[in-house]
């Protein structure tokens, strides 16, 4: 089953009528019906409650055996996710909306039909659920964004042998030849030369999980530049400050940011925005041996600011500190950065909402206005200055982590905010860091449990208003 057969243009062609109503509205709707199909909707327990599901026998001569209802808390104003329990549970086969358009719950049909079923040796497949809408411009970009999101999902459940840093590698060359988009990857003594905190983060993997950085650029020389950056720990066993088996047991979604960061990437280059695009990802599997990186080692950076390793279970920021010193080269409009970097942000804003911490406030604001247009709000948390004195260091420049336990997400942050530059006219580089979760721990409708998408669509959304579908 293919995501692009999910929405099809409405030509008039037969389908099955889905009938949307929610709890105050259903009353009067049920008296349009016959007594044989309340008593059908009653034995279903149907009221119109939100994600309530029904099938109805239709109205003999009517050219359809039956109908669906389904419940929404309004059906004038439908969110992503109000057809997506439909889309779910439903028979297979074409659907139409009675009286209206699906609008953003064109999102929700075709995410709620994902499944990864790679790794299965009986999968349980069912046929594709088709939704109908007559707004034909609507249904390509509906498309581009569901399977960025579903991307994100497929790279982030793909087990950590086969999604190491090599995984992700072919992921963006898969990419690059897509969209004629230039791709060089740096491995070996020169990524220890010119990327070497990455390196030091991943050296003690083995040979066929060695560490590298991804660098794809694509569009023209003179459009405004965005880079996007995604941390790739594709597993994290914590280094020598190793994770208990629990905190291990997801850790092959350590390398969501980078998901997120592939996801956006081809985002911008299938909807051709006009931008020169920069997508960095440094890829590493932080494992233990003999050479691993030590507590209370100096690592020099490729900015040339030296950080004392205080927590190798701190590597994240570590990869990123390098990507996004290079990024920074490029003299970006706007960079945008994707990690799943802390605990912290998670205690603080659990999984549905990703923290977000810029520069500058028009940037904040603009990204949270996006998500909550799109039912992907990302949180705001500071950068606070009078925290960054808990980053230094008797010996070098700065820490990779405190120990107080404080503000984690933001002091992350704020070690992050060393390796960002400056632009060619020595105001601060407008960025955007999203300390986002990668992971559902439990099913929604429209979203099954696995890796997830946070902050992409709020991302999408705002690039689009920036710079010009």
């Amino acid at each position: 089953m293919t995501e692009t057969a999910l929405i099809q243009p409405d030509k008039g062609q037969n389908a099955i009528t889905l009938h949307l109503v929610n709890e105050a509205g259903f009353p009067g709707w049920a008296k349009t019906l016959s007594d044989g199909q309340r008593a059908m909707l009653e034995a279903q327990g149907f009221t119109g409650k939100g994600y309530q599901t029904a099938i109805v026998p239709a109205t003999p001569g009517n050219g359809s055996a039956w109908f669906a209802a389904g419940g929404v808390a309004d059906p004038d104003s439908l969110s992503s996710w109000c057809l997506a329990k439909l889309a779910e549970v439903l028979p297979e086969g074409t659907y139409r909306l009675e009286g209206r358009e699906p609008g953003p719950a064109l999102h929700g049909w075709q995410t709620a039909q994902y499944r990864n079923l790679s790794y299965r040796s009986d999968p349980d497949v069912t046929g594709p659920r088709v939704l109908l809408t007559s707004n034909v411009n609507a249904i390509e970009p509906a498309i581009a964004e569901a399977q960025a999101v579903n991307l994100v999902r497929r790279l982030v459940d793909t087990p950590p042998e086969d999604m190491g840093p090599a995984g992700l590698e072919a992921e963006i060359e898969a990419l690059a030849k897509a969209h004629d988009a230039k791709l060089e990857v740096t491995r070996g003594d020169q990524l220890e030369q010119n990327y070497p905190l990455v390196h030091a983060v991943g050296r003690a993997a083995a040979r066929h999980h060695a560490p590298r950085i991804m660098h794809l650029a694509w569009g023209k020389a003179d459009a405004p530049v965005l880079a996007i950056v995604g941390k790739g720990v594709t597993f994290d066993s914590g280094g020598l400050d190793i994770k208990s088996s629990t905190g291990m047991a997801l850790m092959k979604k350590d390398m969501g940011g980078a998901a997120h960061a592939i996801a956006l990437a081809k985002l911008v280059m299938s909807q051709n925005l006009p931008v020169r695009l920069h997508l960095l990802v440094p890829a590493v599997e932080n494992a233990i041996s003999g050479n691993a990186l030590r507590p209370g080692d100096i690592v020099k950076s490729r900015k040339g600011l030296t950080v004392e390793i205080t927590n190798t279970d701190a590597e994240g920021r570590l990869i990123l500190a390098d990507a996004l010193d290079r990024a920074s080269e490029e003299n970006p409009s706007l960079l945008i950065d994707f990690a799943t970097l802390t605990g912290a942000a998670r205690v603080a804003l659990g999984p549905d909402f990703p923290a977000l911490m810029t520069r500058r406030d028009e940037t904040a604001d603009a990204l949270i206005a996006a998500g909550k247009a799109h039912d992907d709000q990302p949180w705001r948390l500071p950068l606070p200055d009078i925290y960054a004195e808990w980053l230094e260091s008797p010996l070098a420049d700065c820490i990779n982590a405190p120990k107080n336990g404080f503000a984690g997400a933001s002091v992350a942050g704020l070690f992050l905010d060393k390796f960002v530059g400056t632009g060619k006219d020595g105001e601060p580089i407008d960025w955007a860091h999203f300390d986002t979760y990668g992971w559902r721990p439990t099913a929604k409708p429209g979203r099954p449990k696995g890796g997830e998408a946070y902050g992409l669509r709020a991302s999408w959304h705002m690039l689009r208003a920036r710079f010009g579908a």
